[in-house]
């Protein structure tokens, strides 16, 4: 068979994608994130979906504090709390987003944007430290210094932003930005080795538990399953945002990259916070005697 090498060669070079294709895609993309309709759908849509958790974190709380009024403001209850809190400026911030772009001074900005992922961190290593509680109950081990050290680095970190929101403040160089989203890189991976280092363990206890039930295997469902959402979700905003901060074309949370704040909001905080919310459902007994129910000091 005779061969063709430049019958060959053109196949091959018309399969090579043209530069003119890859200039309209860049075009295309560049267009949509300039697109004031693109931005305002994207928040609109963000802000409704956010919204939406909010209504299911509030109603949940409503028919625990019903079930359980007694035992007063249990972790379930503050876990719920927090859920709607933070959802709720969310749906808000997004609502209002392109207003919150020309707030002024900076640190306004900063606390709108900024704020609510902090809360989402608090609001979900609550349940490492119920999960840590638990933990150490059965092991016999002492919990006192749990609660206390769960406060401790929760306020650390508010301090810690609150004073570097302050300083870009006084001094806006972009060094500072930088530090800034590097510091909440770190603080979103502190979050994910939590969840993998006591829901992992405690996910292990269940499975070694000698005694059979069904609400064991219930149980170790739902502590697997919340383990490696929030492990997930905690990881990719650790990485999104540490990349953000050397990237300027990964950036999040601005006007012009609506898909990517899409994107990012749904698959870090949205997805997670709508998965967890529908594991744990279920409502705790009325005359129940667990620590999971025993109200916050």
């Amino acid at each position: 068979m005779r061969r063709d090498p430049e019958g060959l060669l053109v196949a091959m070079a018309s399969s090579i994608p043209s530069p003119s294709l890859n200039h309209k895609a860049k075009d295309w993309w560049e267009e949509l994130n300039r697109s004031k309709s693109w931005q305002d759908g994207v928040f609109y849509a963000l802000a409704a979906l956010y919204a939406a958790i909010a209504i299911v974190a509030l109603v949940q709380l409503i028919r625990i504090h019903r079930r359980v009024r007694d035992y007063g403001w249990t972790t379930q209850k503050v876990f719920h709390l927090l859920n709607f809190l933070v959802c709720a400026v969310r749906a808000s911030v997004f609502l209002f987003r392109r207003p919150a772009q020309h707030v002024g001074p900076h640190i306004l900005q900063s606390f709108l944007l900024d704020l609510p992922g902090l809360l989402f961190f608090s609001t979900y290593t609550l349940l490492v430290l119920f999960w840590a509680e638990i933990f150490y109950q059965a092991l016999s081990l002492p919990t006192e210094n749990l609660r206390p050290s769960f406060l401790i680095i929760n306020t650390a970190i508010y301090v810690f932003q609150i004073a570097i929101w302050l300083i870009q403040w006084w001094d806006p160089m972009l060094v500072w930005d930088i530090f800034s989203r590097v510091f909440f890189a770190g603080v979103s991976f502190a979050g994910a080795l939590g969840f993998l280092l006591y829901g992992g363990r405690l996910f292990l206890m269940l499975r070694r538990f000698p005694i059979e039930s069904k609400g064991r295997r219930k149980k170790l469902r739902e502590v697997g399953c919340v383990t490696a959402i929030c492990f997930t979700c905690f990881t990719i905003r650790s990485v999104v945002v540490a990349w953000s901060a050397f990237d300027k074309k990964a950036e999040i949370d601005v006007l012009y990259h609506p898909i990517l704040n899409f994107l990012y909001f749904l698959l870090v905080e949205i997805l997670p916070s709508a998965l967890v919310l529908y594991i744990l459902r279920k409502l705790p007994a009325k005359r129940a005697t667990s620590t999971a129910y025993k109200a916050i000091r």
